[in-house]
């Protein structure tokens, strides 16, 4: 009756949303294909570029300056790849980024901390294949952990410069077995190394649109990470300037009020809520906030600073 008219509508549905949903999968599937294989042909690969890494630099005036990697495997994102790194200029390694941001001409650079972010990237890779040979673990994938897995082509957010600073990285370290290209902003002109004219794809093609893909996400990837930072030093430089606010008590007045805003429009009874601040204290930290600039407005979308009331934008190439 009325229940098994009921019952083969909804499986005739289910089978056919199950063939739609096939059907785009298969053609996403072959889309990703055909961008590998244009990729290949119109960079003159000897492989298509199953795993592509992309390089991006971002910083406002030198300041903060971040590097961004992300990965592609098929087409398709693998963000438990994607990594971070600190721009240090010449500093001595260390994961942790510290210092004066400001430090080194790579702050300022993006060629030079370009050359950097290679150059940290790749020798990882070299010693962590050493220790691969050797036995080491593998990921939950069954991978080459980390650094250790190879790319068949590195993307560079620019033009011949930044290209050319990434094959000076790969070649101080003795990598001569990755494709190197930079994608130019505007024109999306596609560079090779040592080459005086640029590829140029057509608007269609699926190869250029991966490309895009691949550069957009590198860029909202360091975009996102400077702006924490970028923050996070700001909040710090103005809570270092008030006497008698050590570490600990910075500590706990950003766990209270969660924001450097919070703080800086809490009333001075208020912040003597947070434990270890006094009356004296509280009215010494209002006043200092009510007298420091407040940050700047920052497009949610691409980092840039905006003018008062200036609407959001789009994705809008940058650094």
């Amino acid at each position: 009756g009325d229940k098994r008219a009921l019952l083969e509508t909804v499986t005739r549905n289910a089978q056919q949303s199950l063939a739609r949903h096939k059907v785009a999968r298969a053609g996403d599937l072959t889309s990703r294909t055909r961008a590998l294989h244009e990729l290949q042909e119109a960079l003159g690969l000897d492989e298509a570029p199953l795993r592509i890494e992309c390089f991006d630099i971002s910083h406002v005036q030198g300041t903060n300056a971040v590097g961004s990697m992300v990965v592609f495997e098929d087409g398709l994102p693998r963000k438990n790849a994607y990594r971070h790194f600190v721009i240090r200029g010449g500093r001595p390694e260390s994961d942790e980024g510290r210092g004066d941001a400001d430090l080194g001409p790579a702050k300022a650079d993006d060629t030079a901390a370009m050359h950097e972010v290679l150059t940290r990237r790749f020798r990882r890779y070299v010693e962590e294949s050493a220790t691969e040979l050797a036995g080491a673990a593998r990921d939950e994938d069954g991978r080459p952990a980390r650094f250790a897995y190879p790319p068949n082509l590195v993307v560079v957010d620019g033009g011949p410069a930044q290209v050319s600073a990434a094959v000076r990285a790969l070649e101080d370290i003795g990598v001569d077995d990755v494709a190197v290209v930079g994608l130019a902003k505007r024109l999306e002109e596609v560079w090779l190394p040592g080459d005086d004219f640029p590829v140029i794809l057509p608007r269609s093609s699926e190869g250029l649109y991966l490309l895009q893909r691949v550069r957009d996400e590198a860029h909202r990837f360091a975009i996102t990470f400077h702006r924490k930072r970028r923050s996070a030093s700001m909040t710090r430089s103005a809570l270092d300037t008030i006497p008698g606010l050590g570490p600990a008590r910075q500590k706990a007045l950003l766990t209270h009020f969660g924001s450097l805003k919070r703080i800086r429009s809490a009333a001075p009874d208020e912040i003597t809520a947070v434990p270890g601040i006094g009356p004296a204290l509280a009215a010494q930290i209002s006043s200092a906030l009510a007298g420091t600039d407040q940050a700047p407005a920052v497009d949610a979308l691409t980092g840039e600073i905006r003018e008062d009331g200036e609407p959001q934008q789009g994705i809008e190439e940058r650094n």
